[in-house]
């Protein structure tokens, strides 16, 4: 009797073992499928940043393109500006661009001792430029200008005894709208010389 309990008992804790190594299969059974699947989505994520690492490069290297082409036309239009500033200076007229609040945009060589003109002038209105021009009406003119979009033309003394031509007229962009006017200032004195010599002679 005493030796059938103990096989009795042996046979319980063989069973019991045998359940405990069961669930431990199927715990380690669910363990992996969980591993499986984690690294299915870690795969998954890995593929994802890849393609996002490859669109990302694709954009950067599609800025850098960009970056290019707009360097190279920032550099014509750089270029392009020299151009038209030594074209206007090599014109020997002096030549003062205004915008469309009358404030200088751009002015020729021969126009700074004329209006006593520096860079830190670009940006600056009209009417706070002094001038050695006999021609109280300028801004008046040039605002009439603007409204009448006619151009006009006076002749006017300097100060030194120069002579002027001055020409203002609505300045004009590719697209045919008025941006503001041009003035240009052709010395006449040779020619206001012997018109008074003519004078005098009559």
């Amino acid at each position: 009797t005493g030796l059938n309990a103990r096989l009795k008992s042996a046979q319980d804790e063989i069973q019991a073992l045998r359940y405990e190594m069961q669930a431990s299969r199927d715990e380690m059974q669910v363990l992996h499928e969980s591993s499986q699947t984690a690294n299915e989505e870690l795969q998954s994520s890995n593929e994802e940043l890849t393609t996002s690492m490859e669109e990302a490069q694709s954009m950067n290297e599609e800025l850098q393109t960009i970056n290019g082409e707009l360097q190279m036309r920032l550099d014509d239009l750089v270029l392009a500006q020299s151009d038209m500033q030594n074209l206007l200076n090599s014109t020997d007229i002096a030549t003062l661009f205004l915008d469309n609040g009358l404030n200088v945009r751009r002015y020729t060589e021969q126009a700074v001792p004329i209006f006593h003109l520096r860079e830190s002038d670009v940006g600056r209105p009209l009417s706070d430029l002094s001038n050695t021009l006999d021609y109280p009406s300028l801004l008046q003119d040039v605002q009439a200008t603007l409204q009448s979009l006619s151009a006009h033309t006076q002749a006017v003394s300097a100060a030194d005894g120069r002579w002027f031509s001055v020409r203002i007229m609505p300045y004009k962009t590719l697209a045919n709208t008025v941006n503001g006017a041009v003035l240009t200032f052709v010395d006449i004195s040779t020619a206001k010389a012997l018109e008074f010599r003519l004078r005098e002679a009559n």
